[in-house]
């Protein structure tokens, strides 16, 4: 059986949580000192900044890793490679998520993708008492995304972490490695008329930064070729069930085209559950 505890404050502890999933060498858990997460923003900054084309403040610059406040006030999912140690000793990072719940953003002033989302109707829209959580900052040393086991297992743990807190649906931003929605028209198109979320729940891009996804007309559109121009990870969202938000933004920071992400968890195709679910 498959143990979590409630995580405490990061103040150097050495404890770690009980492995959640494991694969050969590869392991998931979740953080549980500065040590750990400085691992995963310096991961997080190679990928990036380093690989792809963000755009580092001088302070991510010098310190060589991808932070904001939120990183504060989240979880971080991790899976760790145990045949590789690092400078510190300790096993290296290879792979993470970032996990806010919605008693996390109140301490944070709210959720990160509120920056680019008014996220207002999937709040009020959500039964009372809803659990949310949002997923983000996801990244796969790029050693390890062409073989089978990293992303596999941040979902493994993503499964655990949604039974442990009783999530009722998860959301966040996906992204596609491109600053113009024109030359994503096919995709963009294809999420707009096959996969919008519900209108009493549908989030929309925030006023200043809305991108019309509505490029093709859906006659057009061959879906199984669209859906191969996903990129893998909104590939794997859409096919678990997950619907999208009205509206596209353009993040120049990071050199992407992001669209909303809406997860609820009663939803998820049963092939997907059975595939990451943790046998207890």
């Amino acid at each position: 059986m498959v143990n979590i505890y409630e995580p405490g404050p990061l103040e150097g502890r050495i404890a770690h949580w009980p492995v959640l999933a494991a694969a050969g060498v590869l392991e998931v858990r979740l953080a549980e000192t500065d040590m750990e997460v400085e691992a995963a923003q310096r991961l997080r900054y190679h990928v990036f900044y380093q690989e792809m084309s963000a755009v580092p403040s001088p302070e991510m610059i010098a310190t060589g890793r991808d932070f904001d406040h939120f990183d504060d006030v989240c979880d971080h999912l991790l899976v760790v490679d145990r045949s590789v140690i690092d400078d510190d000793g300790q096993p290296v990072v290879v792979g993470t998520y970032r996990l806010m719940r919605d008693v996390d953003a109140t301490r944070a002033g709210g959720f990160y993708t509120a920056s680019e989302y008014d996220i207002t109707p999937l709040l009020i829209g959500m039964p009372h008492g809803s659990k949310l959580l949002e997923l983000g900052r996801s990244c796969v040393l790029k050693e390890y995304r062409s073989r089978p086991g990293a992303m596999q297992l941040l979902w493994r743990g993503v499964m655990v972490y949604l039974a442990r807190f009783s999530i009722d649906a998860m959301f966040g931003c996906a992204s596609f490695a491109s600053t113009d929605p024109k030359a994503l028209a096919l995709p963009l198109s294809y999420l707009y008329h096959f996969h919008l979320s519900p209108p009493d729940i549908r989030v929309r891009a925030n006023p200043k930064l809305y991108v019309d996804m509505n490029l093709m007309p859906k006659d057009a559109i061959d879906p199984k070729e669209a859906l191969r121009t996903l990129p893998p990870l909104l590939k794997g969202y859409v096919r678990a069930g997950a619907t999208i938000g009205d509206g596209a933004v353009v993040d120049l920071q990071f050199g992407t085209t992001d669209v909303f992400i809406f997860f609820p968890v009663s939803k998820m195709d049963d092939r997907y559950r059975s595939k990451f679910a943790l046998k207890q």
